[in-house]
């Protein structure tokens, strides 16, 4: 990424989103992409901030939607539920691009894609969800959470298969990406908002 001519997304807009959606597509499925796992934000109760990094799971242009996988007794299941405004951001150094998302976020426990999510998580991944206490639960020593006899072996399908009821799933369906590109000949930055009556993306330049 030697030069501007080579980033014909610098001076176009439509260029720009596909950029950014090639990128969280890539990160969805690219364990090693900086995007694979960026910082998901919620609003607590009480209206204060909580974020988190989180594995990016899956990218849908076409639906406008982030998966993510939790724990259904996390904290955050309160405060998004079925649906509340949440904000995702990451970055990509080589790339050089910052991606600050916005939305609606809900939470699944028995949808059919909430099924399909744990039928392809890693043993290890289901592993996770047997944790006990919940997860944020105060302790009065360091634990992982998970039985001693969990811990550092691979598991049978048969001893994950409790932890089914713990898993759920975050959707986030976005409404709104801001793209910010950094390069030494000059940034670029552009904001993109769905307009839901039209279906479409409306877009424009913003000064970095």
């Amino acid at each position: 990424m030697s030069g501007q001519a080579d980033q014909p997304f610098l001076d176009d807009l439509s260029l720009s989103l596909d950029e950014a959606w090639k990128l969280l597509v890539r990160g969805s499925r690219d364990r090693k992409s900086p995007l694979h796992t960026p910082a998901v934000a919620s609003v607590r109760r009480d209206g204060s901030p909580s974020q988190r990094i989180m594995v990016l799971r899956e990218a849908t242009r076409e639906s406008r939607m982030l998966r993510f996988n939790t724990d259904r007794r996390a904290s955050k299941v309160d405060d998004i539920n079925d649906g509340a405004p949440i904000a995702i951001l990451g970055y990509h150094p080589g790339a050089k691009v910052q991606l600050r998302l916005s939305g609606v976020g809900r939470i699944e426990h028995s949808s059919a894609s909430c099924d399909a999510a744990w039928n392809e998580a890693t043993l290890y991944g289901k592993r996770c969800y047997l944790a006990h206490p919940a997860p944020g639960s105060p302790v009065d020593a360091p634990t992982s959470g998970l039985d001693p006899e969990m811990e550092g072996r691979k598991p049978e399908g048969f001893e994950v298969a409790p932890a089914r009821e713990n898993f759920a799933v975050l959707l986030a369906e976005i409404d709104q990406i801001e793209w910010l590109y950094l390069a030494h000949t000059g940034h670029r930055r552009a904001l993109f908002t769905w307009d839901e009556e039209k279906g479409q993306w409306t877009s424009h330049w913003l000064v970095p």
